[in-house]
């Protein structure tokens, strides 16, 4: 392991050192595997937050009764080794020979492997537009902040705050519904690519509005994770 970057109180970016990677897509992901000293394993799945080409990279959020991540995003340090297989998953990944235009939505750390996707777009100088409707907790929950603040020309980036709002806050307060889906998507006629990623409950939502907006059911592509996790 190389460096270990704060994103958010709770919320870690995991850079690796890995001398023999083959390379991946924007979408895919990696399993993880830690061994305790008396033998117990715990592995789990976590997106690549990092673009093709760049040094691998997780984005890890702690959870309370987690098994893995308490010790990704508190006890590991630089020049740590930790066990890794991947690169896994070839569905849920976009490259600019896709095309566009690009509808990313995520749901808290549901944002990791859209955030690749941004990387690659700007990194390979695709002029693909894109429209990223992210809904977060609150502002200080938003991961990658500062980098989405930046976005790139040709990149909307809309936030929803669930639970809370700083003063003077005039975006959207709200979970994503079908409203706000059809404020922020692509129109269907436009024939966007759709890749949803977060929470199942909010998979599900998200998709389910899309359809209904008329998206081809095979240009929505989703990954989703449990209420709990790692």
């Amino acid at each position: 392991m190389a460096e270990v970057v704060g994103e958010t109180p709770r919320v870690r970016t995991i850079v690796l050192d890995v001398p023999d990677w083959d390379g991946h897509s924007a979408g895919q992901h990696l399993d993880v595997r830690l061994t305790a000293e008396d033998g117990y394993q715990a592995e789990r799945e976590y997106s690549i937050a990092s673009a093709p080409g760049e040094p691998v990279s997780i984005t890890v959020e702690r959870l309370e009764d987690g098994e893995v991540s308490p010790y990704l995003t508190e006890e590991l340090r630089a020049g740590d080794g930790i066990e890794i297989r991947g690169p896994i998953g070839g569905y849920f990944v976009w490259g600019p020979e896709a095309g566009g235009p690009l509808l990313l939505v995520a749901g808290g750390s549901g944002v990791v492997p859209l955030r690749s996707m941004l990387r690659h777009r700007q990194q390979t100088g695709s002029d693909v537009p894109v429209r990223l409707l992210y809904s977060s907790r609150t502002l200080d929950d938003v991961i990658y902040r500062e980098e989405l603040d930046g976005a790139a020309d040709g990149v909307e980036v809309t936030l929803t705050l669930t639970r809370a709002q700083p003063p003077g806050w005039t975006g959207y307060s709200r979970r994503v519904d079908a409203e706000l889906l059809a404020d922020v998507a692509w129109a269907a006629a436009e024939d966007a690519h759709a890749f949803v990623c977060g929470p199942t409950s909010f998979v599900e939502a998200v998709a389910g509005g899309l359809v209904e907006l008329g998206y081809p059911a095979r240009r929505v592509k989703t990954e989703r994770f449990g209420a709990t996790g790692s």
